[in-house]
């Protein structure tokens, strides 16, 4: 647009009363003129590199419009530069203008005064004013030039204020996705940042670092107390396995070989074998029934602990002055062993027999049958009158056919000793079948 043309009540006043195209016809001409390609410029070309085909701003932000300009040929002053001769060529050099072009105006720009209503438009002939196109790279180097303009604004050296603008993200695809990436993370508190301040650290000396290290090792009675709690785990967790094993295991593992024993002695007395006479320590030649306890246990010859007793077996006392006799004999005293704890305890529960229970012994030939008569809940190990023909304490006065049981007392100890006696009340041979004590 073109500045307005100054008018009054009396019509056009000044230089521009009249122009260079107010004779008639010269409008016409001069169009024609420049429509001549003999006169026209290249395109994408001017006269000068710096010129100024529109409206120039100054400094103050006034209009300066080519139409303005008067009729006889002189230029006006541009932006306070002297004014051109009437005759220089058709363009004129604006390093001011220049300048604000590609690097902005270093001043505020003026506040821009209301809009005044325009008025009403010469009828006369008008000046046609042709723009010439900008190359591309002129155009290029504007719009990256206005976006470093927009995001630094004039007169200030210092980072922008407020949010920073997105770049626009002109990578490849790996990069258009982190920036996607970086635009949907929740930025951190301001106040967070603020309120964890970073302290360098200080650097110590050699005897302090020495020092540092040596504070931080553990005392002497740390790690003392740390060995001893170490050691007095390890001996609880054994202590626990070993209980496991004497409560538990050792049960299971007995019970095991003593019905296995039981097994191998019924099939020898099938096949005719294990004939009444002495037999070899830890042979088994009988098996104990005891009713009231449901024990079905075989007897081994001999005391022998690892042989016999923690087998799950009971031991005949048949070896040295422990001898005693056999249940097939006419009197006489049939001891045995058990344990009454661990290792398949058979003689677990047998201080709660009482007087006329019935415990049978099963041989190859017969099955014999006694009656408990008395007990003796404790006496000494080395108490061996116990298991005489005719026993110590156990009430009978004269030689018979006897039983006698021992274990040890209190319970998961070996202190002492306890006793039961019994007494033979029947003999049956195998041909006559069980017992009524093993039959009921």
């Amino acid at each position: 647009m073109t500045a307005p043309r100054p008018e009054d009540d009396t019509g056009l006043q000044g230089p521009y009363e009249q122009g260079a195209y107010g004779a008639d016809g010269a409008f016409v001409a001069a169009v024609e003129g420049l429509a001549d390609p003999l006169n026209d410029p290249l395109p994408e070309q001017h006269t000068s590199p710096w010129f100024r085909s529109d409206t120039a701003q100054d400094d103050t932000g006034t209009g300066v419009s080519q139409d303005s300009a008067p009729v006889d040929g002189a230029r006006p002053q541009a932006y306070g530069g002297p004014e051109q001769p009437q005759g220089a060529p058709d363009e004129w050099y604006d390093p001011e203008g220049y300048q604000r072009d590609w690097y902005g105006s270093q001043q505020a720009p003026a506040p821009v005064p209301a809009a005044v209503p325009a008025p009403a438009p010469d009828p006369g002939p008008r000046r046609v004013t042709v723009t010439p196109p900008v190359p591309d790279e002129t155009l290029g180097l504007r719009t990256a030039d206005t976006r470093r303009i927009v995001a630094e604004p004039h007169g200030r050296s210092g980072p922008p204020e407020g949010p920073a603008p997105t770049e626009p993200v002109t990578g490849g695809r790996a990069e258009r996705r982190r920036a996607a990436k970086g635009r949907g993370r929740r930025p951190a508190p301001a106040s967070a940042a603020a309120a964890t301040p970073v302290t360098p650290a200080a650097l110590l000396s050699r005897m302090e670092a020495r020092r540092a290290a040596k504070a931080a090792k553990d005392s002497p009675a740390v790690v003392a107390s740390r060995v001893v709690g170490e050691v007095f785990i390890s001996l609880g967790v054994l202590m626990l396995l070993f209980v496991t094993y004497q409560l538990w295991w050792t049960n299971v593992r007995a019970e095991q070989i003593a019905g296995r024993e039981t097994d191998k002695i019924q099939e020898e007395w099938a096949k005719g074998a294990g004939k009444p006479g002495v037999f070899a320590p830890g042979q088994g030649f009988a098996i104990m029934h005891i009713p009231k306890l449901d024990v079905v246990v075989p007897i081994a010859e001999g005391i022998n602990k690892e042989k016999v007793l923690d087998r799950g077996m009971l031991g005949h006392y048949g070896e040295g002055k422990l001898k005693t006799a056999m249940p097939e004999d006419k009197q006489g005293n049939f001891a045995v062993a058990g344990h009454r704890n661990t290792h398949g305890e058979p003689f677990r529960y047998v201080n709660t027999l009482t007087p006329g229970d019935p415990i049978v012994v099963e041989t190859r030939d017969a099955y014999y049958t006694y009656e408990m008569t008395s007990v003796l809940p404790q006496t000494s190990p080395s108490n061996i009158s116990v298991i005489e023909p005719v026993p110590v304490g156990s009430g009978f006065d004269k030689p018979g056919r006897y039983l006698t049981l021992t274990t040890c007392t209190p319970e998961f100890t070996s202190t002492y000793r306890l006793i039961v006696w019994g007494k033979m009340v029947d003999e049956r041979p195998r041909s006559e079948g069980k017992p009524k004590a093993l039959v009921g």
